[in-house]
């Protein structure tokens, strides 16, 4: 009797560890980040496997690559994630690297100032409720929006350093 006592509560104590261990399992980290614009999907990545897979809103008029200040396009191009915001007004935001060189190159040849601000990010205040719903249109000024809860998932995945590549 005590001996399978004894193992009843070994058994427990096994099982929780591993639940226990699970909570605390830190996730996966991405080494890459692929933005797919036509198809309206970003996707983490590790050693050239996905990690994780999300619907996204784009700009506005997301067909095309940005070329100036206000014209709601997502860029396209290689970038890096380069700084965070917790306190962002969409929630939280993770910084592109936009405009990168040839960006502005091409700005300067075209006279025209290629913005800035371009960032991963939740929703806005007054719409987390939204979830994946907000996807069904790109309603950005160029950013890339996800749900608040996919947002908390991509910053714990994601590094500042971070490259991320932006395709039509």
């Amino acid at each position: 009797m005590i001996k399978r006592i004894a193992t009843i509560i070994a058994l427990v104590i096994i099982s929780f560890y591993f639940m226990y261990a699970r909570c605390l399992a830190v996730p996966q980290q991405a080494d890459r980040i692929l933005v797919l614009k036509k198809e309206k999907r970003m996707i983490l990545m590790n050693n050239g496997e996905t990690l994780k897979s999300y619907k996204v809103a784009l700009g506005r008029h997301p067909s095309g690559r940005k070329i100036s200040q206000g014209d709601f396009r997502t860029p396209e191009g290689k970038y890096t994630l380069d700084y965070r915001n917790s306190k962002s007004r969409f929630y939280r935001s993770i910084h592109i690297s936009y405009p990168n060189s040839d960006d502005m190159a091409d700005a300067k040849k075209r006279g025209v100032n290629p913005g800035n601000g371009i960032m991963i990010h939740g929703l806005p205040r007054g719409f987390e409720d939204l979830g994946d719903v907000h996807t069904e249109i790109n309603w950005t000024k160029g950013c890339i929006a996800v749900s608040n809860e996919e947002m908390d998932e991509i910053w714990a995945m994601v590094r500042d350093g971070t490259p991320i590549e932006i395709k039509p």
